[in-house]
């Protein structure tokens, strides 16, 4: 019987070290800075008396008195211990304004990715790196993507992409930041009046079609009304857009014609090719 009893009086002692002693001691461990652990693109910065006195950037489990010495069991109260997540961010920048050869006022979106590279730089040397390396994106695809080819803003966003990325300031990313990938994301039209300048310019008409997410009623004849000449509501379907690229390519239009401009007679040369379409998303 008292060997069943210390047997259950071991038992129970072993439970409540199990669930509560190990947990506490180990708690007290970590708290004067016995072990630390770091997950996977994840930084700590060890600052004590307002110097940088290290970090550890691999993750897994550490013991920072081998890399710290005796200023590890102090850190936590005299000093403090920044953990940086250096995992990819994304950001994207809507409509930065440019203007195209022919003097269209255009919107540029630029998506980019970003990753912190240097924790003590990110840290210390910049209040904000993030709006910092934005900045310089936005200044970069504005510098670079003004007074191209309004055909190539439509088209070659692949190229403007690499421009942009590789126009970026190196003294930008030098504030702990780095830029990753640049994808021009949208280019779109900011002012419909630019089209009729176009038109007034060259001569002819070109053909506008409104692909937006405004899919309530009475939006199409908004659209129209705006001087657009036919709409297409999102989701697209390829059937329904190329049904709507189809009958202005063979000049047959059900929406009314556009009553903002003076439309100039087409020579007879012009009026063989196929006019150009120009498509506005929002």
């Amino acid at each position: 019987m008292n060997s069943l009893t210390e047997l259950g009086i071991g038992f129970l002692i072993g439970m409540f070290g199990m669930t509560l002693g190990v947990p506490l001691l180990l708690g007290f461990a970590k708290l004067f800075g016995l072990y630390v652990t770091i997950r996977e693109r994840e930084c700590l910065v060890f600052v004590l008396f307002g110097k940088v006195i290290g970090s550890i950037e691999d993750p897994g489990l550490h013991f920072p008195v081998t890399q710290l010495g005796w200023r590890a069991f102090i850190v936590r109260f005299f000093g403090k211990v920044h953990r940086v997540d250096m995992r990819l961010d994304q950001s994207y920048l809507r409509s930065q304004a440019v203007n195209s050869e022919e003097g269209a006022p255009m919107g540029i979106g630029v998506w980019y990715e970003m990753y912190v590279s240097d924790p003590v730089a990110y840290l210390f040397r910049n209040t904000d790196p993030r709006g910092s390396l934005g900045a310089n994106v936005s200044n970069a695809a504005v510098r670079c993507l003004s007074n191209l080819p309004l055909e190539a803003m439509m088209i070659d966003r692949h190229r403007m992409s690499l421009t942009v990325r590789n126009d970026v300031s190196p003294k930008s990313q030098e504030w702990g930041y780095r830029l990753g990938s640049v994808y021009i994301r949208k280019v779109h039209f900011r002012d419909v009046g630019m089209i009729r300048q176009i038109e007034e310019k060259h001569g002819g008409h070109v053909p506008i079609i409104a692909m937006t997410a405004n899919a309530l009623k009475g939006d199409r004849e908004q659209c129209i009304a705006a001087g657009m000449d036919d709409y297409v509501a999102k989701p697209i379907h390829s059937a329904d857009l190329l049904h709507a690229v189809e009958r202005f390519m063979h000049g047959r239009s059900s929406a009314p014609p556009r009553q903002e401009f003076n439309q100039q007679p087409a020579t007879a040369e012009k009026s063989k090719k196929r006019p150009s379409m120009a498509f506005k998303a929002d």
